[in-house]
């Protein structure tokens, strides 16, 4: 009885083994498929990139927002800031909004990733990057624009102002 089990067994083993395309190699060999045809790339010219496209946040016809009215002056006493001294989570405050920031070193577009949690705000809750510039922090949505500036006061807080004007702060 246990030898014709064996049997039957390494018998289904075998059928296994040939059955297999993988290893067989033959007639029914799947064929690679073809390539996929691509459309092409167009062509054409670009707007040069400088500062003119109308409406845009950078438009130096005075059609757009004023980027350089919007700047927060340094106040005096702003501590340097390093990037380590910004990871892990913060608690965010403007207006009637308070939330959490939560900022890492992992590169994203326009400084380093963040994202808030919490927050009602629409222009609190697209925080998604931080970056340094100089002794201030900036607080950009997912485009790259400015959501908030702000300078270290002391080592856990932060203190300045949002895109719209409203004071924002930063701290543990």
């Amino acid at each position: 009885m246990m030898r014709n089990t064996t049997i039957v067994v390494g018998l289904c083993i075998l059928a296994g083994i040939t059955g297999c395309q993988r290893l067989s190699g033959g007639s029914r060999y799947a064929a690679p498929l073809p390539a996929t045809p691509t459309t092409p790339v167009g062509q054409g010219d670009l707007q040069p990139l400088d500062g003119s496209v109308p409406g845009s946040p950078y438009d130096n016809a005075g059609n757009g927002t004023d980027v350089a009215a919007n700047t927060l002056a340094e106040p005096t006493g702003a501590l340097e800031v390093s990037r380590s001294d910004m990871l892990g989570g913060w608690k965010l405050s403007s207006g009637t909004d308070n939330c959490m920031a939560f900022m890492t070193l992992t590169t994203w577009s326009g400084g380093y990733r963040a994202n808030t949690r919490g927050c009602t705000s629409p222009l609190l809750s697209g925080i998604s990057a931080w970056d340094l510039s100089g002794k201030q922090v900036v607080l950009k949505d997912a485009s790259g624009q400015t959501v908030a500036q702000l300078y270290a006061t002391s080592a856990q807080q932060f203190n300045g102002q949002t895109a719209n004007g409203a004071p924002a702060s930063l701290y543990r």
